[in-house]
């Protein structure tokens, strides 16, 4: 199972995203609260 951590703050959030072990899938990253980049997270998040 992935770990997905999430800074939340006010317009924008810094996702970072590791597999078990220690394994980085995704090193931290920014995203906007728009629809189109929550949907390209989700899309992420799914696809590992």
């Amino acid at each position: 199972m992935n770990a997905v951590g999430i800074d939340v703050s006010k317009g924008k959030s810094m996702v970072a995203i590791m597999r078990p072990f220690g394994e980085i899938v995704s090193t931290p990253f920014e995203i906007k609260h728009t629809s189109s980049d929550i949907n390209s997270l989700v899309e992420l998040i799914n696809s590992n």
